[in-house]
């Protein structure tokens, strides 16, 4: 188990803001599903976060592991379209490399009525021991669960491959 003692202060810290309302949402209180997308520092998720509720049709990004190809309903997201090269994206976004290869990208769109999670990224520690400092980039917490058949997102593009 790790102990925030081995986690540098600098990646205590929430780093950036939760962005305001996107279009075709509008803010919602559901306790539940914020708690499933904050995390501890040093085991990523969101560091911060406010919940919305899909008005209309969103488009979301996604990119994932293209050798596994049910993490495309995954349950990170963005809503800006994913700028490479792979490295950075990975620092932006606070992402361990054991966690994606982040070689395939593709976009879907948020069902109305769906509600999700967006807020800055918490910091992450990598099997490597390396320390991904909370990011102040925004990401999308959507509550995608395949092993159930519960995918909250449609009309998703052929996959491509990344960056």
């Amino acid at each position: 188990m790790l102990s925030l003692c081995a986690i540098p202060a600098i990646a205590q810290q929430c780093n950036g803001q939760v962005i305001s309302t996107p279009d075709g949402m509008r803010e919602v209180q559901d306790d539940a599903l914020l708690k499933a997308a904050l995390g501890e520092p040093g085991k990523g998720s969101l560091c911060t976060a406010s919940v919305f509720e899909v008005d209309k049709p969103v488009r979301l990004f996604r990119v994932y592991n293209a050798a596994q190809p049910a993490s495309l309903y995954g349950r990170w997201w963005s809503l800006q379209v994913p700028v490479g090269p792979r490295a950075q994206y990975a620092a932006e976004n606070a992402i361990c490399p054991e966690w994606s290869p982040l070689n395939a990208a593709a976009t879907c769109t948020l069902k109305p009525g769906v509600r999700v999670v967006i807020g800055p990224g918490q910091s992450a520690q990598c099997a490597s021991g390396e320390v991904l400092p909370a990011s102040a980039t925004n990401q999308v917490y959507v509550a995608n669960d395949t092993r159930t058949q519960q995918t909250l997102v449609d009309n998703c593009s052929e996959p491509l491959v990344w960056p």
